[in-house]
């Protein structure tokens, strides 16, 4: 009974390596098979900061100036962002860098050694468009007064069509 068991066992494993197994393709099959390379992200940003305080370290002068702070509180960044990343070629990241009007890569990219380049871009279509990124601050405060300067909001950040390229060096 246990040799049945190991040669079900047996051919069982067997059947499962030649399913997975390789075969070679041939050109001409080969052009009727398309893909997509690339990675897309896509996030709805909900981010909240408690506060952002910049603080002057000076010490007081004479006049009594110096030191101090401002902190902006409550800010809230939300909306849509969506970003295609892609890996170009150098020859590639060269003629993408001319298209968005980079008249010298040289001056931060070698054109002779440099090599692959990461791609981030943001689509200039966007599949919930009209869903921008908005950043808002609550209030501005001096020091520790709890008097404010009113709020911040920026709305409707538009940011379809920037490109960010990474790359060693």
């Amino acid at each position: 009974m246990q040799f049945i068991k190991t040669a079900v066992a047996a051919a069982l494993a067997t059947l499962a390596f030649s399913a997975s197994a390789m075969t070679p393709i041939q050109d001409s099959e080969l052009s009727t098979v398309s893909g997509q390379d690339g990675v897309s992200i896509a996030a709805n940003l909900n981010i909240k900061i408690n506060s952002f305080t910049y603080t002057d370290t000076d010490a007081l002068d004479a006049n009594g100036l110096g030191g101090g702070s401002v902190s902006f509180n409550g800010i809230k960044v939300n909306g849509l962002i969506a970003a295609n990343i892609d890996i170009l070629s150098k020859a590639s990241f060269l003629t993408a860098a001319g298209a968005a009007g980079v008249t010298d890569p040289g001056s931060f990219y070698s054109k002779t050694a440099g090599g692959d380049v990461v791609q981030i871009a943001i689509p200039s279509t966007v599949v919930a468009d009209g869903h921008y990124l908005n950043v808002s601050v609550d209030s501005i405060k001096m020091g520790n007064n709890a008097a404010s300067f009113g709020s911040v909001a920026l709305n409707q950040i538009d940011m379809r069509g920037t490109t960010v390229w990474i790359f060693a060096h």
